[in-house]
């Protein structure tokens, strides 16, 4: 089974609460040309950031996704303790320093705060570290999986949206061979027409379907029109298959913007150069809307 087609914009949510106390997760995501992962995490949860990573990577290849954890710790686990060998190794080093002029001596403050003097009280005693992070990680799982079918709710509509232009691409398409196929016989009436007027006496049959070709030569535009149908065909082929195909559709949208201005380009009839117009148009809002797919 094909996979479904999925935007980059979608929200989620989960929360787990038990003797470690409560977690709660919210997952979002924008368009990006990449994937680009935006963590937030709650204290005592940083072990679980790489297999987290390692989740949305799973599901998703394009976006901006951003994840905050947030973590309340269950009563009791709210004390600190001060780790006194440590902190007396770290005013030891600073006095040092400030001895040879080589910083500031640091405040009482500031040690405080260095890596490993705060420790949290009797936390590992009522939090288990491998519970709290299957923990946060489940919820981070359901959060995730909102945030995927809110993606997929959202590439369902897009779906109904591409197709919608690129069958007005078909339908220009069709209009543009039918003006094709009566342009050789309007360039012969035409080319009759000017030499008629400039030359009295005519132009004979020979020369008139030389000039006539020579023209339609020039204005020949059936090979942009098969090209155009085989891309017709590919991004159908595409939405079919599902995502990830984002990249693949700007690409075609792009392919499709060049036939249609060789289309405008080749035009010796004004009906062919509106059919062209038309379908430059609706290319244009085909790969505005391609920009939010996966």
């Amino acid at each position: 089974m094909a996979a479904p087609l999925s935007g980059m914009t979608g929200f989620g949510r989960a929360d787990r609460s038990g003797p470690f106390g409560r977690i709660d997760v919210e997952a979002r995501s924008v368009n990006g040309k990449g994937l680009d992962v935006r963590l937030r995490l709650g204290s005592g949860l940083e072990a679980v950031e790489t297999a987290l990573r390692d989740m949305i990577k799973a599901r998703f290849s394009r976006g901006s996704v951003n994840v905050t954890i947030s973590y309340d710790a269950p009563e009791g686990a709210a004390g600190v303790a001060i780790d006194e060998e440590r902190l007396r190794a770290y005013a030891e080093a600073a006095k040092r320093l400030s001895d040879t002029g080589l910083a500031m001596m640091a405040s009482a403050g500031e040690l405080m705060l260095l890596k490993g003097v705060i420790a949290s009280d009797d936390m590992d005693a009522l939090v288990e570290p491998e519970t709290l992070a299957a923990a946060a990680l489940e919820a981070a799982g359901e959060a995730l999986a909102g945030l995927q079918s809110a993606r997929e709710a959202e590439g369902a509509a897009l779906a109904e949206v591409l197709e919608e232009h690129i069958a007005e691409i078909e339908a220009l398409r069709a209009e543009a061979a039918g003006c094709a196929a009566a342009l050789p016989q309007a360039i012969r009436d035409r080319v009759k027409a000017k030499f008629d007027e400039l030359l009295p006496q005519g132009l004979d049959a020979d020369r008139l379907a030389q000039e006539a070709a020579a023209i339609a030569v020039k204005a020949d535009v059936r090979e942009e029109l098969d090209r155009l149908k085989a891309h017709i065909d590919t991004a159908r082929g595409l939405l079919a298959g599902g995502s990830p195909c984002g990249r693949k559709l700007d690409f075609l949208s792009q392919e499709f913007n060049r036939e249609a201005n060789t289309l405008c380009s080749k035009a010796a009839d004004p009906a062919l150069t509106r059919a062209g117009l038309a379908m430059k148009a609706a290319v244009d809002r085909l790969r505005e809307q391609v920009q939010n797919v996966e």
